[in-house]
């Protein structure tokens, strides 16, 4: 059973057509991500898979379960954690507050394991959300998500505006979760990072999948990354 199994979605913003036919899964344990340039439709295809903006026609299916229509409480409830774009964590509560706010799901996951991966969440608890820096508010936005005890993680640009260093702490936790089995579905700008820890890739264009495949064999092919990703030169340092 595929974690997540996308079949010919077409997307709308009011008369403009988003996506246009999006095929891609996720396998059970399995880190895929998926690049393009802005504009591309990249997180689109995550609203939709969450159910923040139903897809027209296609289907989404969920560890077996369609969720093509379902709202996203219920999608949540299957085990979806999203981490979206901008963080969106609450502002003016404090970190542990911010903690507190996901429904309990049984699981390894706790705040106290929490702040064991996020040491500086555990050091600046008592701190209100928009005393964060930018690295602080992403490893609390995706601290969040894992309170849910997800099966699938799906994040939006995590290393977004993120200095390298704070970067290479968050694909770390990424490839930790990934590691422990659970299913991740990863939006990237850095194709770089994006390439060097996942799984497949997929690469989205105007709506449309244009390449599928291993994701190491993609990252090798600096023609194929600069002109489907839009991606930079820069060198990603290797995790460790």
């Amino acid at each position: 059973m595929k974690a997540l199994e996308v079949q010919g979605l077409n997307t709308y913003y009011g008369k403009s057509h988003i996506l246009k036919g999006v095929d891609l899964y996720v396998e059970e344990g399995e880190l895929v991500t998926l690049l393009g340039r802005n504009g591309a439709g990249k997180s689109t295809t995550l609203r939709s898979i969450v159910g923040l903006t139903p897809a027209k026609s296609g289907s989404i299916r969920i560890f077996g379960q369609d969720t093509t229509q379902a709202p996203p409480y219920r999608i949540a409830m299957l085990g979806v954690g999203f981490v979206p774009e901008g963080r969106r964590i609450f502002a003016n509560l404090s970190v542990e507050e911010n903690l507190k706010v996901p429904m309990d799901r049984p699981g390894p996951w706790n705040i106290a394991r929490v702040y064991e991966l996020f040491p500086r969440l555990a050091e600046r608890k008592h701190n209100k959300g928009r005393q964060l820096s930018g690295g602080e508010q992403e490893m609390l936005a995706i601290a969040r998500a894992l309170l849910l005890n997800p099966r699938l993680l799906v994040l939006d640009e995590p290393s977004q505006g993120l200095a390298p260093l704070i970067v290479q702490d968050v694909f770390r936790v990424i490839v930790s979760t990934r590691n422990e089995g659970m299913s991740v579905l990863l939006i990237e700008q850095n194709v770089r990072a994006a390439v060097e820890v996942a799984d497949r890739a997929y690469v989205l264009d105007d709506g449309q999948i244009v390449y599928t495949g291993a994701a190491a064999e993609f990252g090798q092919d600096e023609e194929r990354v600069r002109a489907l990703a839009g991606a930079s030169a820069e060198k990603w340092e290797a995790l460790d």
